[in-house]
């Protein structure tokens, strides 16, 4: 089955709005048509099979052409419309694609390349067009391990790499999400991370199948607008990557004092957040369920879960696999490890990619025996629920002892007034190596911090060689467009 046809089978002759906001709305059965209609033009102009990007910021016409390229069994390749010149010249060349979707804010930036654009104005000429075509393109023998799109990876670990999602893939990875958040047409996300993201789809795709809705805000760093969709569209979920729980329990001066009376959970994936932030969230807001959860690209978007009424004794867990996902933590000969052994999490479900795009060799490196290797560390307890530790490649060595960043960075932030921290190893003089921290706090704050305070501070609950030989403080904390902290 094409995953549009598994999106709409029962919301396409909805009244309701799928999409929720100040800027825009559109109807479940108006938003069908739209895709419909304008799938057939991509079709008469370019065939099947063809990768085709979007370069636009979350909105109605993001999600009309996402879904209508799909639809029309071609492979979209969703990137952020202020990506990197050099990368996007990179991916560009990758993909071979001649077609882009760009929003209309975004056309001019890009009109240097010899590019097929289709714009605002371009994409309702087409969904008219589109209705004077009889075949809609519907067809029971759709195969569904066709590509449906191909998302970059955020490129943090070295070059951006593309994973291949299938139908198939998508399918999975939407149902078991549904079945654990317990999913209906009653529930409205408010959407904050960009849908070229995978975490920012998934919330796209689960509210899609069920009816829900969806509110669009692009303006995470006014937190004030955050809050206010909350309540005003009665938003019965929020998701968020570690940074915007971060900033909303630290930076708003509001948040933990408004009551949010519909809002029933919040899900956090896209890093670890650190548990000192989980307990001062579950603890303002007791009666919100909190999902941690974990995932990568190459899983679509989601591949273990944390049920809430466990989050207090197993704080700092990613917890177990999500329905139809089995996780194992390994050691270099892939047996699993005991409990409080470290290895590597591996994983197998429908849910995982096809591989790298174009890159048999990476591709090799993470499926091997019909599991996707993480590349993440972490350890099991009895129970059988996860702890993550690091990504292979961040693990650190100072004086030849391996040391997790995380570890610290879990210290640090519990002081009071720390917003985030970043360990690093650096070139020392003397020692040839030194831990540096960056802390980051507010700027209101700086003159209550201290090195001394921040090194005594870790004394109490580190080994001697964890301890920071460097402090330095820092009031702007950066992040990319999806929220995942880049300094």
């Amino acid at each position: 089955m094409n995953v549009f046809n598994y999106f709409f089978r029962d919301t396409k002759e909805l009244s309701k709005d799928v999409v929720l906001g100040p800027c825009e709305q559109i109807s479940y059965k108006q938003l069908y048509e739209n895709c419909v209609n304008l799938s057939k033009e991509i079709v008469n102009n370019f065939g099947e099979n063809k990768n085709i990007l979007i370069l636009s910021e979350n909105s109605v016409f993001f999600i009309t052409a996402y879904l209508a390229i799909i639809k029309s069994g071609n492979i979209c390749v969703p990137l952020n419309p202020n990506i990197e010149k050099d990368n996007f010249e990179n991916i560009l060349n990758r993909t071979e694609s001649g077609i882009v979707f760009i929003s209309k804010k975004f056309k001019q930036k890009y009109s240097e390349y010899q590019l097929k654009i289709i714009e605002d104005e371009q994409c309702n000429e087409w969904i008219e067009s589109g209705k004077k075509i009889t075949d809609d393109g519907e067809t029971n023998s759709f195969d569904d391990t066709r590509l449906a799109e191909i998302i970059f990876t955020s490129g943090s670990m070295g070059e951006q790499k593309g994973a291949m999602i299938t139908h198939k893939n998508i399918i999975a990875n939407t149902d078991s999400i549904i079945r654990y958040l317990k999913l209906t047409s009653f529930d409205t996300i408010e959407v904050v991370m960009p849908f070229y993201y995978c975490y920012g789809l998934s919330l796209l795709h689960t509210h899609l199948k069920v009816g829900g809705s969806v509110v669009l805000n692009n303006s995470f760093i006014f937190l004030g607008s955050v809050i206010n969709d909350l309540n005003k569209y009665k938003c019965t979920g929020f998701a968020g990557v570690p940074s915007h729980f971060q900033i909303l329990l630290r930076k708003s001066k509001d948040f933990k004092n408004t009551e949010f009376p519909s809002l029933k959970y919040v899900t956090q994936a896209g890093g670890k957040l650190h548990t000192t932030f989980i307990k001062e969230f579950i603890e303002a807001f007791p009666e919100i369920d909190f999902y941690v959860m974990y995932g990568q690209t190459e899983a679509t978007a989601r591949l273990s879960y944390l049920p809430p009424f466990i989050l207090r004794d197993k704080i700092g867990s990613m917890g177990k696999g999500i329905p139809g996902v089995i996780l194992k933590v390994v050691d270099e000969k892939v047996i699993p490890v005991k409990p409080g052994e470290t290895g590597e999490i591996i994983a197998k479900g429908d849910n995982i990619m096809s591989g790298y795009y174009k890159d048999i060799e990476s591709t090799k490196q993470v499926l091997r025996d019909g599991w996707l290797h993480t590349g993440d560390m972490a350890t099991v307890d009895e129970d059988g629920y996860i702890y993550i530790q690091s990504r292979k490649k961040e693990i650190i060595k100072v004086r030849g002892i391996r040391i997790s960043p995380k570890e610290i960075e879990e210290v640090i932030v519990t002081y009071p007034g720390v917003v985030d921290c970043t360990i690093e190893a650096v070139t020392d003089e003397i020692l040839g190596e030194a831990i540096k921290a960056t802390i980051f706090i507010n700027g209101a704050e700086k003159d209550n911090f201290t090195e001394d305070l921040i090194k005594n501070h870790c004394a109490q609950h580190l080994a001697q060689h964890k301890i920071p030989q460097k402090v330095i403080f820092d009031t702007k904390l950066t992040f990319n467009a999806a929220g995942k902290k880049t300094k």
